[in-house]
């Protein structure tokens, strides 16, 4: 596999509504609700201003996206990694994720949450990131892991 990384910009929007409904599509059908799926093109075009993404792209095909929003102080927030799921499992996430904590150099702590009912994410994030489980809580019907990474 042969990837690279390319800023989103508003003109993406369509792409990345397609990548995200690919991605969660899923989440959306178990949990009747899921935040990144069915945005609308005015939705997806503030998130790409507000939170800076990156488009994945296996030679010239869209296959994910991540987003790491800096917080201030080194502390930055992951968004969003997704990847569509033809491509999961075959190490694509994990290259992600170092790509862009080498591309936010100046990082000291990074935060995300996921459902915790997903062992397959929590698995990727403990084993394959290094993050730790940093608490729990309920975001509506859906109970929340947060995670942890700091150097």
């Amino acid at each position: 596999m042969r990837l690279r990384f390319i800023k989103a910009e508003k003109k993406d929007a369509d792409l990345l509504i397609n990548i995200y409904n690919a991605a969660f599509y899923d989440d959306y059908v178990k949990y009747g609700e899921c935040p990144a799926y069915g945005k609308t093109r005015g939705e997806m075009e503030a998130s790409i201003e507000k939170f800076p993404k990156q488009i994945i792209f296996n030679e010239d095909n869209p296959i994910g996206i991540i987003s790491l929003v800096d917080r201030g102080d080194g502390e930055y927030y992951l968004g969003c990694l997704c990847i569509i799921p033809e491509y999961q499992g075959k190490g694509i996430g994990t290259h992600s994720f170092h790509y862009m904590i080498d591309l936010y150099n100046d990082w000291k702590k990074i935060t995300l949450v996921t459902p915790a009912d997903k062992e397959e994410n929590i698995k990727f994030y403990t084993v394959r990131c290094g993050f730790i489980i940093d608490g729990t809580e309920m975001d509506g019907n859906v109970k929340l892991v947060h995670f942890l990474l700091e150097r």
